[in-house]
C-alpha cells in the first residue's frame, strides 16, 4: 500500500467506532460474510443448511459453505451435525450478538457503508 493509499485508509476509517472498525475487520471480510451477518442478525434463531442460506441470500453454495465455516472458526456461528448434515446457527455470545447488531444497525447510514465496503475492498486485495 503506497504512502498515499493509507493516507485515505486513515481518513476513511479514522472516525468510525474503534469496535465496529475491529468487528469489520476481524469478522466482517468478504461481501458474503456481509449478507451472512444480515442474514443470522435478521434470523437470530435460524438453524439451516448451507445450501439453503445459500438460496436464501442469493449466494453459491460452496462459496457460503466456506463463509460459514470461517465464521464458525471466529466463533461468530455454531455449527452442528444433524444426520448427514451441518446446520449453521448464530453463535450464543452476548458480545458478538451485540456488536453484530451495531454493524447492522451501522450499516444503515451510507457513510458507514461506504467505509466498510472501502475496507473489504482494500482487505481482498
Amino acid at each position: 500500500m503506497s504512502p498515499g493509499d493509507k493516507e485515505l485508509a486513515s481518513r476513511l476509517m479514522g472516525d468510525m467506532d474503534p469496535e465496529l472498525l475491529q468487528f469489520l475487520k476481524s469478522y466482517v471480510t468478504s461481501f458474503i460474510k456481509w449478507d451472512l451477518m444480515r442474514f443470522f442478525h435478521d434470523n437470530p434463531y435460524a438453524t439451516d443448511t448451507a445450501e439453503n442460506i445459500a438460496r436464501f441470500i442469493g449466494r453459491d453454495r460452496e462459496t457460503v459453505a466456506d463463509e460459514l465455516a470461517e465464521m464458525v472458526e471466529s466463533g461468530v456461528l455454531q455449527s452442528h451435525q444433524v444426520g448427514d448434515l451441518i446446520v449453521y446457527t448464530l453463535a450464543t455470545d452476548p458480545h458478538i450478538r451485540e456488536l453484530m447488531d451495531r454493524f447492522v444497525l451501522a450499516c444503515d447510514d451510507r457513510q458507514f457503508r461506504i467505509k466498510a465496503i472501502y475496507h473489504i475492498i482494500r482487505g481482498s486485495t
